[in-house]
């Protein structure tokens, strides 16, 4: 009996001692489970603030998810600028500079057909061009509602000539294109030396401005403007963007040749009269 009564009593030690620790367990528990609820952290207006309002340092600040993190982040950076404005759009494209007749015979030469003191607006048809370093830069001008264009020839004839035409597209756009005459037809060449090119189709007329070297390397369907060449002069309607036949059954050409020393020099002519370096009488 003595043997099962100290059984007795050291189990029952043994449960106060298991009761001991458990409750000093549940204790720490609850103290760090209040610590923790202490350090919580709250979001007010996107701003993290902990339990007595104050804000953590933003580098230890919390992310509910690696998305949410992502998807922050992204939006941040592609989005807005480090002082939270938009990044600035691209600058709108700048409109076509009217072509000045009143320089015509001072800083450039210019050649019209129609009335007298017509201007790049309403004459028939209008040529300027002045030398710009290595290049020529011509404006053109004319009332259709397809193409307008200037040709450098050997002789007075159409046919094997070195043409720059300003073609009204479809989609609205003035673009420029290189042709080579075989015969009484125009064909596209791909080797285009046409640069800084800009067109504007408006009020029934077709209007471009663009540059070309004076020196290119030689072939049969590209020429060189310091040379000297019959300049032709055209005009017509297109269809789908394709050129078709000139307006006038005898565009206007000049009489002779035109140097190439005309180029860098100012004159203005008009249809009828007559230029510095040639007069434009005969027509192709």
């Amino acid at each position: 009996m003595a043997a099962f009564a100290a059984i007795l009593s050291w189990l029952h030690w043994c449960s106060l001692w298991m009761l001991l620790v458990a409750a000093s367990a549940a204790s720490s528990w609850a103290i760090a489970a209040d610590e923790n609820i202490g350090r919580e952290t709250r979001s007010i207006q996107g701003r993290e603030t902990d339990a007595k309002g104050n804000q953590p340092d933003e580098k230890h600040q919390p992310h509910d998810s690696s998305y949410g993190t992502f998807a922050s982040e992204f939006y941040d950076t592609r989005f807005l600028s480090d002082e939270g404005y938009p990044f600035p759009t691209a600058p709108p494209v700048d409109p076509f500079a009217k072509i000045r007749a009143d320089d015509c015979g001072k800083t450039k030469g210019c050649f019209r057909y129609g009335k007298p003191g017509c201007t790049a607006d309403t004459c028939d048809y209008f040529l300027s061009y002045r030398r710009i370093g290595a290049d020529i830069e011509f404006e053109l001008s004319a009332e259709a509602d397809g193409w307008v264009a200037v040709g450098f020839s050997s002789d007075k004839k159409m046919g094997g000539d070195d043409v720059m035409a300003c073609v009204h597209d479809d989609n609205g756009r003035v673009r420029i294109h290189h042709f080579y005459n075989v015969g009484q037809w125009a064909k596209e060449i791909q080797r285009n030396p046409a640069r800084d090119e800009e067109g504007i189709f408006e009020n029934n007329r077709v209007t471009c401005r663009f540059k070309r070297p004076v020196k290119v390397p030689r072939d049969e369907t590209i020429v060189d403007l310091h040379l000297s060449w019959y300049y032709l002069f055209a005009w017509g309607p297109a269809i789908q963007g394709s050129i078709t036949r000139h307006d006038i059954d005898s565009p206007p050409v000049s009489e002779h040749v035109v140097l190439g020393l005309c180029l860098i020099q100012a004159q203005d002519t008009i249809w009828g009269s007559s230029c510095t370096c040639s007069s434009f009488l005969k027509i192709w």
